[in-house]
């Protein structure tokens, strides 16, 4: 039976069904001490003083470290963070100090026995205050902080840590070719990844030097490099080992606790370290999802089709830039959304204010991007009288037609957009309206949005995979992403098996990633893992077919190219019949005499990202990714006029992934982001206070979309093959999420005849809009 386009149970499903799966920290270690930090009650203060002497001589204290124990600078694209705040604090929540004891508990109490002198400085609340040309400034040394990467551009004197360019097209002609012109502004708040299992990690430093680093982490090799340049250990030195991953969203697709528990282990001689967040913890300490604040203009005639659009974004970063920049970045490159614009001007700048710096987050600024987009054509084709269906088909982008960054599109590289909105029509019957007012003044509505992403990764990111033999004749699969949810270890065992052209049930997978053994995978992000590491298992699953022939030619007696493999068989291609199994391949084979030939089959397969280039600084022309996985999306909703309530009905995402691999383990992944979607449309939001406080830190004032809010969900699928794809197959992992706010928004908006262009909408913001914020006391 073929493994692609079934439907194969994971990998590790029993074990995770039953609770066996094990995650970081899940088996007890006797003898292991624990570290908590102590973090800032100001959003932006100098440190005077601190006094750990009273904690350092609480029971069961091994040591106390504070920002100028091993002073260093960390961040993936500018290096600008320290582990422990030294001299200053920069939001509310950042570490200043850190407590090693026998327990838990005996950390906490000596954490409560450290008193810091601060001098409270004023602060950078909003992105408009970032901006204002007299701004506090958050990083005097911006201009010269370490660049990790060569193309990012930080404004010295400012709180802008980058500033990324589209310049496509004329602008003057495209503004002077459209009929009507409608702007707006647009707003999405900072939240957060709320993965089940909180950030957490273990390190321990043996007599030999050896570096062992236990976390729950999308990025294994990342942190031994990392770990490696920060504190000049050799890498063969530094192991990190992830198990399985109990979600991650992007939020663990940076250094964060892992450097802590380096430190704390290097505070007590090497001892073993662990080191976890609490909730709260893992919501105000650790780093978040961006908000991003835009104005966008767009112009077209009057019968529909674009002509113009400018658009600027601004994205918030918080304290510290981590991966800040590369998402204003990926926004800029897909600003125009799959439409056809030829005269296209973005700015997106990232900026620095005073609240929990961020990382990646599912979609990696695409759906805020995608909000603001799809939020503007609606406005547009109000203006124009026309369905936002229509608008959205004339003016799709097109085989041959240039993305913003000036890359051809080809049906390969792009997919099918307009057979993802007719299957949509169907699924939400659109026909019959969108929007219907039933006889109890009940309003029945439906909005829509189109998606494209692409990746932004190096330019030179790779993937490797290990194949090996048993001697039963089964395969071990071997590479280096983490699964962190998804199923994508058991999507490469599927292509491995069909590549072999063997049951699945016999290709067995190593879960756990070990930087010692494991063939580097760049990062378990970007919806890139089943591209990457499936290109290299095609690979190597090549090269084990090769060796597999060599050796069984010496024995079959002919040449190796008249050989081929199939259940678990080398045979002659002519004569299937003449064959032998893999068994008696696997760990070299034994004449009867006793010689033996060969010894222990092992093979790889290695893949590195293709013709990618940076992004011209001014005009932004380039190449940031291989390719973009489009889809169409919509919400039914059914809105009380009378009490300004809403209940979503249903949502669809109609996608082309190109070949899918695994339909029921997509369809799961694709749901799981449209839920995640809808809360960030309807609640999920930071809090700030005027101090810039964040105010929800738990689940109790965090709210997220529950069990029995759910609405009903419809997935379906076009598949138009990417030539340079692994079988066809096309990343799919983030995509789920990216039109849901817009699609949400536009039902809403529609519904309520009132427009929304902030997200989330609570019924008191319906309320607020449509009542200027006065009880109607009749």
């Amino acid at each position: 039976m073929d493994t692609i386009g079934v439907h194969i149970s994971r990998k590790e499903a029993w074990n995770k069904v039953t609770g066996a799966a094990k995650y970081n920290g899940d088996t007890p270690v006797a003898g292991i001490l624990y570290a908590k930090v102590l973090t800032s009650p100001y959003a932006h203060a100098l440190i005077k003083k601190i006094h750990i002497a009273p904690a350092m001589k609480a029971a069961g204290v091994k040591a106390v470290i504070t920002g100028d124990y091993m002073p260093t600078l960390s961040g993936p694209i500018l290096k600008d963070r320290p582990p422990i705040a030294r001299n200053r604090v920069r939001y509310w929540g950042e570490p200043v100090a850190l407590v090693v004891a026998s327990s838990e508990a005996e950390a906490m109490s000596a954490l409560q026995l450290i008193k810091i002198d601060y001098e409270p400085l004023p602060i950078v609340r909003t992105i408009k205050d970032a901006v204002q040309p007299d701004a506090v400034l958050l990083h005097e040394n911006l201009g010269s902080y370490s660049c990790a990467v060569q193309d990012v551009y930080p404004i010295p004197g400012t709180n802008i840590s980058t500033h990324e360019k589209i310049r496509k097209g004329n602008m003057n002609l495209g503004w002077q070719q459209s009929d009507v012109i409608v702007a707006s502004s647009f707003s999405m708040p900072s939240s957060d990844h709320i993965a089940l299992e909180t950030r957490n990690a273990q390190a321990q430093i043996l007599p030999n030097g050896n570096v062992i680093i236990d976390t729950s982490s999308q990025m294994p090799f990342t942190i031994k490099e990392d770990l490696s340049q920060l504190f000049s250990i050799p890498e063969g030195n530094i192991i990190v080992r992830v198990p399985l991953v109990g979600g991650a969203f992007g939020g663990k697709s940076s250094l964060n606790l892992e450097i802590l528990a380096y430190l704390a282990s290097l505070a007590v001689g090497g001892k073993l370290v662990r080191i976890a967040n609490t909730r709260e913890e893992d919501i105000g300490t650790s780093p978040a999802k961006i908000s991003v604040e835009a104005q966008i203009k767009i112009g077209a005639t009057k019968e529909g089709y674009i002509q113009a659009l400018e658009c600027t974004y601004y994205v918030d970063c918080g304290a510290y830039t981590d991966s800040g920049p590369r998402m204003a970045k990926a926004i800029s490159a897909d600003c125009s959304g799959p439409y056809r614009i030829e005269n296209l001007w973005c700015d997106a700048f990232s900026v620095y204010t005073n609240k929990t710096y961020v990382t990646a987050y599912r979609g990696f600024g695409h759906c805020a991007s995608t909000f603001c987009m799809e939020r503007i054509l609606d406005q547009l084709s109000a203006r124009l009288k026309m369905d936002p269906m229509e608008l959205r088909m004339k003016n799709l982008i097109q085989p041959g037609d240039l993305s913003p960054t000036q890359t051809t599109m080809t049906l390969s590289n792009m997919g099918n957009l307009s057979q993802c909105l007719e299957k949509l029509k169907l699924t939400m019957d659109w026909k019959k309206g969108s929007r219907i007012v039933k006889k109890n003044g009940m309003v029945i509505s439906k909005g829509i949005s189109c998606f494209w992403k692409t990746s932004s990764s190096p330019t030179n990111a790779i993937s490797g995979v290990v194949l090996s033999l048993h001697s039963d004749g089964t395969v071990q699969l071997n590479f280096g992403a983490v699964e962190i949810g998804p199923g994508m270890k058991t999507t490469i065992a599927q292509i491995v098996a069909h590549k072999l052209r063997m049951n699945i049930n016999k290709v067995y997978v190593t879960m756990e990633v070990n930087t010692q053994f494991s063939p580097k995978h760049w990062k378990t992000v970007a919806s890139m893992t089943t591209f990457m590491a499936g290109n290299a298992a095609l690979k190597a699953a090549e090269d084990l077919k090769k060796k597999l022939c060599t050796i069984g030619a010496a024995i079959l007696q002919c040449a190796p190219e008249d050989l081929d493999i199939g259940n678990e068989q080398v045979y002659v291609t002519s004569n299937p019949s003449i064959s032998i199994e893999f068994k008696d391949l696997a760990q070299g084979y034994q004449y009867a005499n006793g010689n033996a030939i060969g010894g222990q089959i092992i093979a790889y397969g290695s893949y590195t990202m293709k013709h990618l280039t940076p992004l011209h600084q001014e005009t932004g022309e380039g190449r940031s990714g291989l390719s973009w996985t489009v889809g169409a999306q919509a919400v039914e909703l059914e809105y009380d006029p009378k009490n300004y309530t809403y209940r979503i009905l249903r949502a669809a995402t109609v996608i082309d992934a190109g070949t899918v691999i695994n339909p029921k383990a997509a369809k799961g992944v694709l749901m799981g982001g449209m839920s995640m979607g809808l809360g960030l449309g309807t609640r999920e939001e930071f809090i700030y206070d005027l101090h810039n406080v964040l105010e929800n830190t738990s689940l109790r004032t965090y709210k997220l979309i529950r069990l029995g809010e759910q609405p009903e969900y419809s997935v379906d699928f076009v598949e138009t093959p990417q030539q340079d794809a692994p079988l066809g197959a096309k990343g799919l992992g983030e995509h789920g999420i990216l039109g849901i706010p817009s699609a949400f928004a536009n039902a809403l908006s529609l519904a309520a005849e009132a427009d929304f262009n902030k997200i989330p909408i609570s019924p008191e913001d319906i309320w607020k809009i449509k009542t200027g914020g006065h009880y109607d006391t009749l």
